[in-house]
């Protein structure tokens, strides 16, 4: 029996002789697993609604199916409803020269990888975005599937807890007609990343890039894009890059506002703090 400060169904075997705590994000206590076979990674979450590890552990083994080979996915050790055991990542104290335009082309490769409807990569997993329980089953539509499924939802959840003013909902109801145009072109459905910040894209000490914590899904490349312009990081190269090997429908600037509400509505729920009124005024943006 493991007396490691972590789930025993996630450490014995494994040979591990120390856990060191590492930075793990706002929610899960993280560690650096010193085992037999190397280093590991294992994080858990304390109070994690029913499926949610499931949905990560997918997304992980999707994109590892899919990654183009200069892209790193790392492999699912071993995993339970509480935490998750994977394969260590040795970073670059800092990123080299080429690595975000290799980025960039490696997430065009990525998006170039269709499914046959938009949803959850699987039957049977749960919908969510932060803390919210989203509706994942299949659709045809995206438009609908990105206004009635993420944004109108959070909005009220946004809404109820107090997080963001009523003007806001009222605005996006405003802009619900225009719903198809703020969308964008029709693109068939596309394997994205679901939170691609930057803390979520690590670069190794051989200048690999690599794809950690995502929230998978067939959906739209612009919203990996959008999500990916919220908080920086990833440099003009990446985009360059990006745009060279799978150029954007025209007008996707514009679109962005629109495809950043449901991250925005999600930190608004979770953190409060300035993120209700980035959304109110990303719909005042698209309102014009």
């Amino acid at each position: 029996m493991s007396s490691l400060p972590l789930p025993p169904d996630l450490v014995d075997g494994l040979g591990a002789g120390r856990a060191t705590p590492i930075g793990g994000g706002d929610t899960a206590a993280a560690f650096r697993l010193d085992t037999a076979r190397g280093p590991l990674f294992a994080k858990t979450v304390a109070d994690l609604p029913a499926g949610t590890m499931a949905v990560e552990v997918a997304g992980l083994r999707a994109l590892r199916e899919h990654a183009p080979g200069l892209l790193g996915v790392p492999e699912v050790v071993r995993w339970s409803d509480d935490g998750i055991v994977l394969e260590w990542i040795e970073e670059a104290a800092r990123r080299p020269a080429g690595a975000d335009a290799a980025f960039g082309r490696c997430l065009a490769a990525l998006h170039r990888v269709h499914g046959g409807a938009f949803g959850a990569l699987e039957p049977g997993l749960p919908g969510r975005i932060g803390s919210s329980g989203l509706d994942m089953s299949p659709t045809d539509d995206w438009a609908a599937f990105l206004l009635d499924r993420r944004i109108r939802p959070l909005m009220r959840a946004a809404v109820e807890a107090g997080r963001i003013a009523p003007r806001a909902a009222e605005l996006l109801e405003d802009l619900a007609p225009r719903a198809r145009e703020l969308a964008g072109p029709e693109e068939p459905p596309t394997l994205v990343h679901g939170d691609l910040w930057t803390g979520n894209r690590l670069v190794d000490v051989h200048g690999r890039n690599w794809l950690v914590d995502p929230s998978a899904y067939w959906g739209h490349r612009e919203a990996d894009l959008a999500m990916m312009l919220l908080f920086g990081g990833f440099g003009e190269e990446c985009l360059a890059a990006y745009a060279a090997e799978h150029p954007l429908a025209p007008g996707w600037e514009a679109r962005v506002p629109w495809y950043q509400l449901p991250p925005l509505l999600v930190h608004a729920v979770r953190f409060g703090g300035g993120y209700g009124s980035a959304a109110t005024s990303a719909l005042l943006r698209l309102r014009g």
